[in-house]
């Protein structure tokens, strides 16, 4: 069941604020795979685009995107770290994979464009936005 970042206040600053994060996929056998990504929170989801920046593959063979076609069920965690470990913290988000399209995708494109200004001038339109919907956060340290 998904849930929403409005009742996490403290969660929401913390995951909104940090630059990167890491998806964790996993194919239909349980192969992980973990890439780091940039993202855009809105207020149920998180999203993060399959942009421009160098691959070694085209978007549509993308060991992410191949995963969450077969098992939608995802992890991102979102952390901090600092060598004075008191103040080590992370979010773990565990969600639900989808693709964002057509004005929900739009949104997703300003929410990134408005965090990232290398998204400024990269063109997103028809690539390949992932909506991740949380179905639960675990906060550790001083989120």
């Amino acid at each position: 069941m998904p849930i929403s970042f409005r009742g996490h206040r403290k969660q929401y600053g913390f995951i909104r604020a940090a630059r990167v994060a890491h998806l964790a996929t996993a194919d239909r056998a349980g192969r992980p795979h973990v890439v780091p990504i940039c993202f855009a929170l809105s207020q149920d989801s998180l999203y993060t685009a399959i942009d421009l920046k160098p691959k070694r593959r085209p978007a549509e063979n993308l060991q992410r995107l191949r995963n969450i076609m077969q098992n939608r069920r995802v992890a991102v965690i979102v952390d901090h770290y600092s060598e004075d470990w008191k103040r080590l913290a992370f979010v773990l988000i565990h969600g639900r994979a989808s693709l964002a399209r057509g004005k929900e995708a739009q949104r997703a494109i300003r929410l990134l464009r408005r965090k990232y200004r290398q998204y400024r001038t990269m063109a997103l339109e028809g690539r390949p936005i992932i909506k991740i919907r949380p179905t639960s956060t675990c906060p550790w340290g001083t989120v």
